[in-house]
């Protein structure tokens, strides 16, 4: 029985990202020591055959807070919100858990280890949106040409979602916390902390993103215990392109010492013609070699 787990969530819709995140995982040797699991927000019965025989478990995503039907509408994908703060109960038998959302893959399993790592004693392992190059989310308006209003992703969720004015000023400039890859060990006190404070973001503002913010809160007011991972664990490419490494054929950070990104993250999308690159594959941009030259490529998994 293996005892860690990759989880990840997809729709019929982001089908193909799901293949490829499987693909990618198990590209790696490593994979045979760990399960791959995958909640179901609304894959078509076709789609759920193709993955039986590539995956160990799959479990339809239920409402584990409840949500008034008007927030929904429809949109099933949005359980992604709800259900990662409970995978203990979905998947119970495992020790430690890696969720990696299904528009990000997997260019080195050196992530993998480190997740699996980080999250030891109950700690929650995890990266901050900040760091070298990384693009600012915070956005300043001067009035007058001397008096900064500033605006924060952290602080504007927080105020729309109900939380108090003191906990929304402790997150507007406290490094923004993505949710898109996580790990936490089954027994940590975190899962609780989180689930509780999801209630309250849910209960108030919008369903999307409010697991983010839960777990912002979570981190910097109740000041649960965090291991936090360099960039490359979760790259972010909509906030900085990576470079490529044609001789390795792998993904770097782009700068020195251009280390091999580890999880390569497609959140926000990367458009091109008003495409978003997760939805078509065919989608290439300029982005830059080790070598000095500049190619038109994918930033999708290609096996």
């Amino acid at each position: 029985m293996k005892s860690n787990a990759i989880v990840t969530l997809a729709d019929s819709n982001y089908f193909d990202l799901l293949n490829e995140l499987i693909g990618s995982i198990k590209k790696h040797k490593n994979s045979d020591n760990v399960s791959i699991c995958v909640l179901d927000a609304g894959l078509t019965a076709t789609q759920i055959n193709l993955l039986k025989g590539k995956v160990h478990s799959i479990k339809k995503a239920k409402w584990d807070i409840k949500v008034p039907g008007y927030k929904v509408f429809k949109n099933e994908w949005l359980k992604s919100q709800v259900s990662r703060a409970f995978l203990p109960e979905y998947f119970p038998e495992f020790k430690k858990y890696l969720w990696i959302d299904c528009d990000a893959w997997v260019n080195s399993w050196e992530a993998i280890d480190l997740y699996f790592k980080a999250c030891e004693n109950g700690k929650l392992g995890i990266t901050q949106s900040v760091g070298q190059g990384y693009r600012i989310l915070s956005k300043v308006k001067w009035i007058f040409g001397k008096f900064a209003l500033i605006k924060s992703q952290n602080y504007k969720h927080a105020k729309s979602s109900g939380i108090s004015e003191k906990i929304a000023r402790k997150l507007a400039f406290a490094p923004h916390i993505n949710i898109g890859v996580f790990s936490l060990e089954n027994k940590s006190s975190c899962w609780s902390i989180w689930q509780n404070i999801l209630k309250k973001t849910l209960s108030k503002g919008k369903i999307f993103g409010s697991e983010g913010l839960a777990i912002n809160i979570a981190v910097y007011h109740e000041n649960i215990d965090v291991e936090f991972l360099p960039l490359r664990c979760n790259w972010i490419a909509s906030h900085l392109l990576p470079k490529f490494d044609t001789k390795k054929n792998v993904f770097v950070e782009p700068f020195l010492p251009n280390e091999q990104i580890g999880i390569l993250h497609l959140a926000a999308g990367l458009w091109k013609n008003n495409k978003d690159m997760r939805l078509d594959k065919n989608i290439k941009i300029e982005i830059k070699t080790l070598d000095g030259n500049k190619i038109e490529k994918s930033l999708r998994f290609i096996n």
